[in-house]
Formats: C-alpha cells, sequence, structure tokens
C-alpha cells in the first residue's frame, strides 16, 4: 500500500514533490544551509495549484515544529493524490498553496525546534520591543534541562519538578504546563525558546505568504500539529479570541467543536510570539483564517520528558550516537504513530478540514460575484 505517510523527512519531501507535479502545481523551493542526517538536504517546498489570480485560497503548512511535520506531510500529500478526482476538484476560483516542512531542519533531525534551538511557533514576537518575561519557567529551567541526563538526574529533577507543581496550589499542574510551554526567551538551550532574532522558518513562510497572496481576498489557512490531546483527536484550534467575529467566522467553517488558541480551554497553552494569531496581519488586503489541528498520541508526561531528553542531547549530547538514536526515536514516538488505525483518524480528520476550508472559500467566491 502506497500510503501518504512517510518514515522520515527524505521520503516525506518526495511523495509530496511527486504528487504535486503530478496535480500540474506550480512548485519552488527555499534550501536551509543546513543538512539533515546523512549529509541530506534541507528545503522547505511549495506548491500552488489552481489560478494565479484567485482572490480565495487555502493555505497549508506541515512541520512548524518539525518532528510534528508527518501528519500535515502526509495530509497535503494525500489531497494532492486526490486533487484530479472529481469529487475533490478545486472550486472554480480558487487555490490552494501548500507549504510543506517550514522547519526541515526539525522535519529531518526529529526535533520540535529549528536549526539553532528556537520554536518556531514562538518567535512570531516583535524583536525591535522588550522580550515577553516568563519568571516562572526562569524558576524552573535548571530543572527541566540539566547538564546530565543519567537516570539519578532525572529522578531528582522530576522530584524537585514535582514539589515546585505542588506549592502552586490546586491549579498546579495547568500553572505548570503555561509556564514551561507558553514560551520564553532566556535560555537558548531550554525548551519553547522564541529566539532573539526572526528565524529562517519566519522569513521564508512571510516571502512565501506575502507574494503568493498578494491578490487574494479571503485565505484560510491550517496548521498541521501533533502531541497534545487525546489520542487519534485532532483538536482544531483558532488563532482569535473566542468573543471576536474573527472566531465566530472561522469556526462556521471547521466547527463546533474548536477552541481558541486564547484562554478557551484547548489542549494547547495560551501561546505568545504563535504564528496562528500573528499571521492575519501579514495579509493585509484579505480576510484571513487561521486553524492548527492538534493531534494526540502520547500523554503529556511521556511528551514532556521526550522533549527534556531531547533538549538535553542537542545541548549535551552527541545526536548521532546510540543513546542519540535511542532518543530521537522517543521524539519521533512522541509525535507521530506508524499506528495504520491512528494514521487513518489523523489523515480522515486533515482532508476533512482541507474540505471545509474549501467549502467556505467556494461560498466565498459566491458571495462575491453576487456582489
Amino acid at each position: 500500500m502506497d500510503t501518504s505517510f512517510s518514515n522520515d523527512y527524505g521520503e516525506a519531501r518526495a511523495k509530496f514533490s511527486d504528487a504535486a507535479r503530478s496535480a500540474g502545481a506550480v512548485m519552488s523551493s527555499f534550501g536551509l544551509d543546513k543538512r539533515g542526517p546523512d549529509g541530506i538536504e534541507l528545503s522547505t517546498d511549495v506548491a500552488w495549484l489552481g489560478p494565479r489570480t484567485a482572490r480565495a485560497v487555502m493555505v497549508t503548512i506541515s512541520a512548524t515544529h518539525g518532528v510534528e511535520g508527518f501528519f500535515g506531510s502526509a495530509t497535503q500529500t494525500e489531497w494532492l493524490r486526490r486533487v484530479k478526482s472529481k469529487s475533490a476538484a478545486l472550486p472554480d476560483e480558487v487555490a490552494a498553496l501548500h507549504i510543506h516542512a517550514i522547519n526541515p531542519y526539525g522535519f529531518a533531525w526529529l526535533r520540535r525546534t529549528n536549526e539553532t534551538n528556537v520554536d518556531v511557533n514562538r518567535n512570531w514576537v516583535d524583536f525591535t520591543k522588550a522580550l515577553p518575561p516568563n519568571t516562572r519557567y526562569d524558576e524552573l529551567s535548571q530543572d527541566l534541562c540539566p547538564a546530565d541526563w543519567s537516570e539519578a538526574s532525572q529522578a531528582q529533577t522530576g522530584a524537585r519538578i514535582g514539589a515546585w507543581i505542588k506549592r502552586q496550589g490546586p491549579e498546579g499542574e495547568a500553572i505548570y504546563k503555561q509556564a514551561v510551554s507558553g514560551g520564553q526567551w532566556n535560555h537558548p538551550r531550554g525548551l519553547f525558546y522564541g529566539g532573539r532574532e526572526t528565524s529562517w522558518s519566519r522569513k521564508t513562510l512571510t516571502a512565501v505568504l506575502t507574494s503568493k497572496l498578494d491578490l487574494a481576498k479571503r485565505v484560510c489557512v491550517l496548521d498541521f500539529h501533533t502531541g497534545l490531546g487525546p489520542y487519534g483527536y485532532a483538536e482544531p484550534i483558532i488563532g482569535f479570541h473566542r468573543d471576536t467575529p474573527d472566531f465566530a467566522r472561522t469556526r462556521s467553517w471547521i466547527g463546533a467543536g474548536a477552541k481558541s488558541l486564547h484562554g478557551d480551554g484547548s489542549v494547547s497553552s495560551e501561546i505568545t510570539g504563535d504564528s496562528l494569531s500573528a499571521l492575519p496581519a501579514l495579509l493585509t488586503n484579505a480576510v484571513a483564517d487561521t486553524v492548527a489541528l492538534e493531534c494526540g498520541i502520547k500523554s503529556l508526561n511521556e511528551v514532556a520528558l521526550a522533549l527534556r531528553a531531547d533538549a538535553w542531547l542537542h545541548a549535551y549530547g552527541d545526536p548521532l550516537s546510540p543513546e542519540g538514536r535511542r532518543i530521537q526515536r522517543q521524539m519521533r514516538e512522541a509525535f507521530h504513530s506508524d499506528d495504520l488505525i491512528w494514521q487513518g483518524m489523523a489523515l480522515g480528520q486533515g482532508l476533512a478540514a482541507c474540505q471545509a476550508a474549501l467549502g467556505e472559500l467556494r461560498q466565498a467566491v459566491a458571495n462575491e460575484r453576487r456582489g
């Protein structure tokens, strides 16, 4: 069976490129001046399908968090494989823009972060101003990312983290999750580090969107993620606050189960420096909706342990060592599943989200025609 899922970045890139060419897409690539395992070239690849003058465009983005790219890549590839069929064809006057592996380094090396340990989804802040503080992360930083990753160190740091959580009171677990994953800008070797300057991935995504969508008036963006939530369920997360007309508009097509990224009980913490909130401001001529699909696999504790191990590995260890390979497998298992049931659930929801976006864009075109 020629599944749209892949075993690694190189295979994912090849499948996406083949599917895009077969669909007749116009393609472009943006090379990163780093290499992946075994010296493989790294690139963000872009496929445009539909009229260049389209005023309504669906945008999909994979691998914002590198290792999470398997889900998004498979959805993009499968959509491109099906688009020639009558039932899946693009609506008239609607285009699709697929951005594959916006963080190719993380995808190739099985990391959430990029080539400088920056979390691309905490990097969309204004670097000309004072960076956001995160004093709770500062308190936890030494235990979250110790220089020693022995079993004894893991037990000791885990106990201290547990004691910190207990001191926060009844809401300790939620406070801890927000402190760790909300974003921090003081610890370059740490978790969820937003960086000190605009990342290559942010620059590339900005260039792609502003150049390709200059004529668009209506845009729906889907960004694919994994790692949080129930097994196999892809929660739609909207980049607007819940009490806004923008949120209501987006939820009307993505579904009533969608949550706001901002204090709405989503599986995600409330993030600073995320792309979902930032992208609409780039598209000044368009009404743009932004949605992340977050598909769960492992428990939150297993995911957190994998992230801590990965941070240690790339700060103090050797990714090519046997221990490095083990931690990379741990990361892959935390953010992707080879279980065919999980893959079927994820892919079905990914494709359904694409069809929902295209339905909204078809309606937008019809409304514009009616004036």
